[in-house]
């Protein structure tokens, strides 16, 4: 695909890997509306951009707010590229210290706002790409999601979040046999350890050694402009579809971690 011309939908657009991947579709010509629900951060990003770019506050867990944003998408230009990349919860450990489960609610927020809010978004996106005139290969659009390593070798305290993670992968193949009659590609990204905003503000030196003695090479976190790379590379590439792409430097999660 030729991201130049073309609009793209960024989930979660105003912080970490949605933020970065902005800045490098908007780099290579793309038209971007960065969705979130924290509007400082996702104006913020728009500002930075400036023309070509636009905010579009957006609960992805809303049926009517997503489809809110893909109206402003469309009034743009094709839909043609959708980056799932929102944060949230990770749960907690099955039983506490006083060996009590967790709450049941618990489990499913982190369910519904990972694996239930990317299919909200996936079909919400496919239905307006679908409408679009097919380019070279007949192809429409892409949809890039976002699951993480721990949907394969998932850490203690994280049943909630590698069973959200391990249903956007296992959904990968499926969506695009479903979407693959109108030319639209799915893809997934499982990133590991990425240095963005969800540590806080530990120190970046402090967090690459903690966590780049696991990772086999380079010896460090990553970094979010290379999850963009990769996002940005998906989208050009035609014949990826219907895989997940680790990208962790090789590390592979032992019981605690790192």
């Amino acid at each position: 695909m030729d991201i130049n011309g073309a609009v793209a939908l960024i989930a979660g657009g105003g912080g970490g890997f949605g933020a970065a991947t902005a800045r490098r579709l908007h780099q290579a010509g793309a038209r971007v509306v960065i969705c979130d629900l924290d509007e400082a951060k996702g104006s913020a990003i728009v500002e930075e951009l400036g023309e070509g770019s636009v905010f579009v506050r957006t609960d992805v867990l809303d049926e009517d707010s997503v489809q809110a944003a893909i109206t402003v998408a469309e009034g743009l230009g094709p839909l043609r590229i959708a980056v799932v990349a929102h944060g949230g919860p990770g749960g907690g450990r099955t039983l506490n210290r006083e060996n009590e489960p967790v709450a049941q609610g618990d489990f499913m927020k982190v369910i519904n706002i990972f694996l239930g809010a990317t299919y909200n978004i996936a079909r919400l996106a496919a239905a307006a790409m679908a409408k679009t005139e097919p380019l070279r290969d007949g192809e429409r659009g892409v949809i890039i999601n976002t699951a993480s390593i721990a949907a394969f070798d998932g850490t203690i305290g994280q049943a909630a979040y590698a069973a959200a993670k391990g249903g956007i992968v296992g959904m990968t193949l499926p969506l695009a046999r479903d979407l693959a009659p109108v030319g639209i590609r799915v893809i997934t990204i499982a990133p590991g350890t990425f240095l963005t905003p969800a540590y806080g503000d530990v120190d970046p030196e402090q967090l690459d050694a903690y966590w780049g003695k696991a990772v086999q090479f380079p010896k460090r976190m990553g970094r979010a402009d290379e999850y963009a790379l990769l996002a940005e590379q998906i989208a050009q590439n035609v014949y990826l579809n219907g895989e997940t792409i680790r990208i962790d430097g090789a590390l592979r999660f032992t019981p605690k971690g790192a």
